[in-house]
């Protein structure tokens, strides 16, 4: 669509930061604040905007000001269109990662966790002391909307594509084993399917259900297993496999620096299982950000290096 430049010069482009602000904390007090105008002015912007969209867009309720349906489609667009035109007018600056002062909030798995954590937290304090990292649990039924809100800078884990206004980069690929106490069981690998379906299985589900992309795998052959527990939570397995004559089907990096660390035994899954792509996910209005771009390529760095997570 071609730019009508008479009618977008009619608009006064300051009252869609003034929109964002009222969006973000529904309250006119409170959004004057955050921009640094008075509370009339505010006010007086919000007049404005309800007759530019002919629509309410903020209506009072008990709880301050609820944004009209109109108002909530318009969020994410506005957000990402203001991010767009910081980054237009303003000149990027010189990278330095020993003095930049910032604070990324990261959503990942415990997985990915245990295997970057530990050599990225020795890498930052070595070239970016100023980084702090937020660590929090990966929700995939949410993330999308918590990147779009701002609230996670950088998701981490098995994403399928996201919208237009998201962007994605492979981290690293990885395939299955079989993780078991070969004491306890009294096999040395290979383990063969009959005995891998012999001993109850421990199972490690995000969704928290009780069927796993092994389940479906048996399911094709005619096979089904026999589950002991399961758990949101990688780290408690190796323990479990430890302490009882169980088995776990996990991610071949984490189950073969788990087997290192507590003697333990991986073996190749006697049944065809397809390897996973471990994905970095983040809102694009970030792809040019210097510190966010920064973190992203260490990250791909830390992923594959060999010797891969050896950190235990």
């Amino acid at each position: 669509m071609a730019i009508d430049h008479i009618d977008l010069s009619r608009i006064d482009l300051n009252l869609l930061v003034a929109l964002d602000a009222l969006l973000d904390e529904r309250s006119v007090t409170r959004a004057a604040a955050r921009i640094g105008v008075g509370q009339s002015a505010m006010s007086s912007s919000l007049a404005r905007l309800r007759r530019l969209f002919d629509d309410e867009l903020l209506t009072r309720a008990p709880d301050g000001m609820r944004p009209t349906p109109r108002a909530l489609k318009l969020a994410e667009p506005l957000r990402a269109t203001l991010r767009q035109v910081q980054a237009l007018v303003h000149r990027e600056e010189r990278f330095d990662p020993a003095t930049v002062e910032r604070s990324f909030t990261v959503s990942l798995p415990d997985s990915v966790e245990v295997l970057l954590g530990p050599r990225l937290i020795a890498q930052l304090r070595r070239e970016a002391p100023g980084i702090r990292l937020l660590l929090r649990s990966v929700d995939r039924a949410r993330i999308l909307d918590e990147l779009d809100a701002d609230r996670v800078d950088l998701a981490i884990g098995l994403f399928s594509e996201g919208q237009i206004h998201h962007k994605q980069r492979l981290l690293y690929r990885d395939s299955y084993v079989v993780l078991f106490n070969a004491e306890l069981i009294g096999i040395e690998p290979p383990i063969g399917l009959d005995d891998y379906l012999r001993f109850p299985h421990v199972l490690t589900s995000l969704r928290e259900t009780a069927h796993g992309v092994v389940d479906d795998a048996l399911a094709l052959i005619g096979r089904s297993r026999v589950l002991a527990v399961t758990t949101p939570r990688f780290l408690v397995v190796p323990f479990l496999v430890r302490a009882a004559p169980v088995v776990a089907t996990m991610h071949a990096r984490l189950a073969t620096a788990f087997a290192s660390a507590l003697s333990l035994t991986v073996s190749p899954v006697p049944v065809a299982l397809d390897d996973i792509a471990v994905s970095m996910l983040w809102h694009a209005s970030y792809d040019r950000d210097p510190a966010h771009r920064w973190l992203r390529d260490l990250l791909v760095k830390l992923a594959n290096e060999a010797p891969a997570f050896g950190m235990l």
